[in-house]
């Protein structure tokens, strides 16, 4: 199914997520509904906040919507290793209309579990880095607005107080 995605300032967005007690049906469900929510919206990550739940749970497919050949769940992901610099433009689906450039380490180590309950621990380098500290932020409250400077937030905030009004 099909979920609507929160955008900023949804307060879901901003606080830390709670962490996963075993993979339960219901985890499984909402894996299954993020991964299909992030195909149709033509994104390469979405984690549980943004579609209004409040758990460690993160999907990431960079191979795209359309080849869909690299997907993977993490529950739980921790980053235990960072290496190197990058800088990237970055885009959210939580923030539509908004991208901007960010710098992240360009090589990583991840650890989490998957949809078995099985740990898994993850090297990954370039797009793949830098879509999983996305994610990961996301699970700790972190907005891609959070890594701008003040002006551009204040900007994209005030698009977004005049969106609203026209609602």
């Amino acid at each position: 199914m099909v979920r609507r995605i929160l955008t900023y300032p949804d307060p879901v967005l901003q606080r830390r997520a709670c962490e996963v007690n075993g993979v339960s049906e219901e985890v499984k469900r909402l894996a299954e509904d993020m991964k299909e929510t992030m195909y149709e919206n033509k994104g390469i990550g979405l984690a549980a906040p943004q579609v209004g739940e409040d758990i460690r749970l993160i999907t990431v497919d960079t191979s795209g919507s359309e080849n869909k050949s690299e997907f993977l769940v993490l529950i739980n992901p921790v980053i235990e290793e960072s290496l190197g610099g990058t800088e990237q433009e970055e885009a959210c689906l939580s923030l539509p209309g908004f991208k901007c450039k960010v710098r992240r380490a360009d090589r990583i180590t991840v650890r989490g579990r998957d949809l078995e309950g099985e740990e898994r621990r993850m090297q990954a380098h370039g797009l793949l880095a830098v879509c999983l500290q996305h994610e990961i932020d996301h699970l700790e409250g972190v907005v891609l607005l959070d890594r701008v400077s003040n002006l551009k937030r204040s900007l994209y905030e005030k698009k977004v107080r005049k969106w609203r009004q026209e609602q």
